[in-house]
């Protein structure tokens, strides 16, 4: 039975005393077109000439009523900074009721009690609806690496005469029917640019090359659908083939087995972030949050001024957004999963208040030594240092120079021994690289080398990678995030610069020529070698730890380890010559 002729039998069954004329004015159909589709609907023997149901009409509801729903609510719902840092995006509340919890509710209504929903991020916020709504959960560890397709996979088994559903969902109106016939998915009458897919006035979907009609996320499988679908995902896991997808590219709109099921922009709403949130429930607890709290006292603005947020790239230790008030725009910086085992804030804020008021360094107006929460003015039109430029490191070298000159104290240190043996405890397993008892050895010969050597002492940045300088464009070069910055040698922040850049040998030859204006003696440059393999070891125990909390910085930590063990190497060959 197509859709029109469902919503007909649906609507007939609901008002069975509606006129012809009533029906084809709430379908928005001609009355001629009701009378065809009654007619076909006797012919089909659900309705008699009477047009009361038939025992075949009752049969017929018996078997398309749908017996399942999976709920895909596993991701991060990265867009919904900063509300993500304290609550799951499927379990936001509007007018006081969680999306989750409201989705619920309406299947239970159409008599759909069987309900899995598949979880991942803060997915222990989602365990109390176990006993109160009767739901299994589904949990999805691959969250983090893959996209909500191997959600959809992880529930292949209950996908037959089933609803798809989002968990960032809400609806004005049940969406949902205790009858349902063709599989469908569920498209916004309004368009946008991100949508390839065009409903045409029959209801079939066409593909376009761009503004096609809004994506909504909902969609019903019947049994026929449900299996090739289970099938094309099995398929697409074991092959690795689209895991990074979502779960409609699974989905063969060009077919006839599947229709759209159109729905007015006013009717629903998907909460993709802070601000939809906002427009859709101007007084949810949710957009209460410590973070724009924050923002509103260090600004002295009102919530509704705070626009424009979105993710910045995704860091090693923090998540930061971006966002516009009062036609500036500034960076909020939420500390990772994990920071608080890594940083000391209060030696951070002890810095920057050293640091404060020199031109170089980012305007940080709020930092809170407690949680490492941090607002600063964004530096507009700027870019990152370009670590194969050798004009954007030669300019980077000079600052770092010129920072090490002014003989900046603090009262703490970046302890190197301390450091590594602090990152290989919070891992609390043995190394995962077979030769690291070995290579660590020689680390610490180097540790007790370097002790034995004069140094000056003062503060640096530690952090001192490329994408740490930023240039504006009146040229002026800022080296912003200190929060690991303390007392140390400053050729430590050489081969912080070297070893994050992933540089070879002839590359960090040339960095240190670069810092020294070509003119360093060949036991500073192997002392800067001895650094290049203490910091490695350091950092590839940092990548450890961080790979333990589900994190993985791929080639990076891979690198840092080699630069352990090779440039151990080098300078214990050198030092035995000498």
């Amino acid at each position: 039975m197509n859709k029109q002729l469902l919503d007909l039998f649906k609507l007939k069954l609901k008002k069975p005393q509606a006129t012809q004329r009533e029906l084809a004015k709430q379908l928005n159909i001609s009355l001629g077109k009701v009378n065809q589709l009654l007619d076909q609907l006797k012919q089909n023997n659900l309705f008699n000439e009477e047009l009361s149901l038939t025992i075949k009409g009752k049969e017929y509801i018996e078997n398309h009523h749908p017996q399942q729903a999976v709920i895909l609510a596993a991701g991060f719902g990265m867009r919904m900074v900063p509300i993500n840092t304290e609550e799951p995006k499927g379990l936001l509340e509007i007018n006081g009721e969680p999306l989750i919890e409201r989705l619920i509710k309406q299947l239970q209504a159409k008599g759909i009690k069987r309900i899995k929903i598949v979880v991942g991020f803060m997915k222990e916020h989602y365990e109390y609806l176990i006993d109160q709504y009767g739901i299994e959960l589904i949990v999805n560890t691959k969250y983090g690496e893959w996209n909500n397709l191997y959600s959809l996979y992880l529930a292949k088994d209950y996908l037959e005469n089933s609803y798809i559903v989002p968990c960032d969902l809400w609806f004005k109106n049940n969406p949902f029917s205790e009858l349902e016939d063709q599989a469908w998915y569920m498209f916004s009458r309004q368009t946008n640019s991100d949508s390839n897919w065009q409903v045409t006035n029959r209801g079939n979907i066409k593909p376009v090359n761009q503004d096609g009609n809004r994506m909504v996320g909902l969609a019903y499988l019947n049994n026929e659908l449900g299996k090739q679908l289970k099938q094309r995902l099995i398929e697409r896991v074991e092959s690795h083939d689209g895991l990074n997808q979502f779960w409609e590219s699974t989905l063969d709109f060009h077919g006839s087995v599947i229709d759209a099921n159109l729905v007015d922009e006013h009717e629903y709403a998907e909460i993709n972030s802070y601000e939809e949130l906002r427009d859709l429930d101007g007084n949810s607890n949710h957009l209460k949050n410590d973070a724009i709290d924050v923002i509103e006292q260090t600004l002295n603005v009102p919530g509704k001024a705070i626009n424009q947020i979105h993710v910045l790239k995704k860091g090693m230790t923090n998540r930061s957004f971006i966002f516009s008030c009062q036609g500036k725009r500034y960076i909020m910086r939420i500390p990772g999963t994990g920071t608080g085992q890594l940083i000391n804030r209060h030696q951070e804020y002890d810095v920057y208040q050293r640091i404060k008021g020199l031109p170089y360094v980012e305007r940080t107006l709020y930092l809170n030594p407690q949680n490492g929460y941090k607002l600063t003015e964004f530096i507009e039109n700027s870019r990152n240092c370009n670590p194969n430029n050798w004009d954007d490191v030669q300019q980077c070298m000079h600052l770092l120079k010129q920072m090490h000159q002014e003989n900046l104290k603090v009262d703490h240190q970046f302890d190197l021994a301390g450091q590594i043996n602090k990152y290989e405890q919070l891992r609390s397993a043995p190394s995962a690289y077979r030769d690291y008892s070995k290579v660590k050895q020689q680390v610490e010969k180097l540790l007790q080398y370097i002790e034995r050597l004069d140094k000056e002492w003062t503060l640096c940045h530690i952090d001192a990678n490329a994408d740490n300088f930023v240039f504006d464009q009146q040229g002026n070069i800022f080296l912003i995030d200190w929060e690991y910055a303390g007392m140390q040698d400053p050729h430590v922040d050489i081969a912080m610069f070297a070893i994050y850049s992933m540089y070879n040998q002839s590359q960090i030859d040339h960095l240190i020529d670069l810092y020294f204006e070509h003119s360093v003696s060949e036991a500073i440059r192997y002392k800067i070698y001895a650094y290049v393999a203490i910091c490695g070891l350091l950092w590839s125990n940092w990548c450890e730890y961080k790979q333990s909390l589900g994190l993985d910085f791929g080639e990076y930590s891979l690198a840092q380890y080699r630069y352990a063990k090779e440039y151990s190497q080098k300078v214990l060959r050198y030092l035995e010559r000498k």
